[in-house]
């Protein structure tokens, strides 16, 4: 099953929202675990909307498989022999948004991650979180409350790292983000050329993970991308030209609750088929 393209009715793993009970008082340089928040936690909740952009790039081939698969691609090419896995960098910035009384917008922040040579049971590798400094201690409550609902999978890990700038442009024709200035992580993409007219390819109606609403992926190649400050007991890595993408989404309280429900009663059910693909999606 992969939880990127599934309808919500069919997630099966309802044990594991990604967690996003961490502590706030994060001490610079330290890094968090999040930790599971069962479904049940979700009432009594700040009310909550997202509108979010991405810089996205993996290191898949242009289309990157794991959207209609259980398994990413092998990576033969890239000097790793026959490995499956799907190393992934993601640049966000907030569009709009609110947690309660805080307003979201203009908040960065990144993802790095690994989803690992197989999610056919439901658990992807890891996945790093970390925010630019200038997003306030109310505005990452905000955003890490959403993240599991964005995100509906179970990670072997899924952690909060130390403060880094996170710098963040894009135009029709290219899109770049760095963190720390690119000596932590960085992403460079180019549109591809092939396209009928002068506006961008774009995929529509596929779903992102776990947002009931995009505006379409606008393919781009990868010039670079890479990961040079990782979690502990994982390796840097980087990749030249593979999957890459730029993406919004939008996301509230409401299609969280929807979400949880329809969780929930699928739990009450047989396991079901996987409602119209077996693939992933980051």
């Amino acid at each position: 099953m992969n939880p990127r393209t599934m309808p919500g009715a069919v997630r099966v793993v309802s044990f594991i929202l990604v967690a996003v009970v961490a502590s706030f008082a994060l001490a610079q340089g330290q890094q968090r675990t999040v930790r599971p928040q069962s479904a049940d936690l979700q009432q009594d909740r700040p009310e909550w909307a997202l509108n979010m952009t991405a810089i996205e790039a993996c290191s898949c081939p242009m289309f990157c498989p794991c959207y209609f698969n259980t398994s990413p691609a092998s990576h033969s090419g890239h000097g790793e022999g026959e490995m499956h896995f799907c190393l992934f960098n993601m640049a966000w910035k907030v569009n709009s948004g609110h947690h309660g009384d805080t307003n979201l917008a203009g908040a960065k922040f990144w993802i790095s991650g690994d989803l690992g040579d197989s999610w056919s049971d439901g658990e992807m590798e890891w996945a790093h979180v970390r925010f630019d400094p200038a997003v306030t201690e109310a505005q990452r409550k905000g955003i890490l409350a959403a993240l599991p609902h964005l995100f509906p999978a179970k990670w072997k890990s899924f952690t909060v790292g130390e403060d880094a700038a996170v710098e963040w442009s894009a135009t029709k024709d290219r899109a770049v983000a760095k963190l720390a200035g690119g000596e932590a992580a960085e992403i460079t993409l180019n549109r591809v050329p092939q396209s009928n007219t002068e506006e961008a390819v774009v995929i529509h109606n596929l779903k992102y993970w776990g947002a009931p609403r995009n505006d379409g992926f606008v393919l781009m190649t990868t010039e670079h991308h890479a990961t040079k400050q990782t979690p502990d007991g994982v390796k840097p890595y980087e990749f030249k030209n593979s999957n890459g993408f730029m993406i919004t989404v939008d996301i509230n309280a409401d299609d969280a609750a929807k979400a949880a429900a329809a969780r929930e009663e699928a739990t009450d059910q047989p396991a079901a088929g996987h409602g119209g693909g077996d693939g992933m999606g980051h």
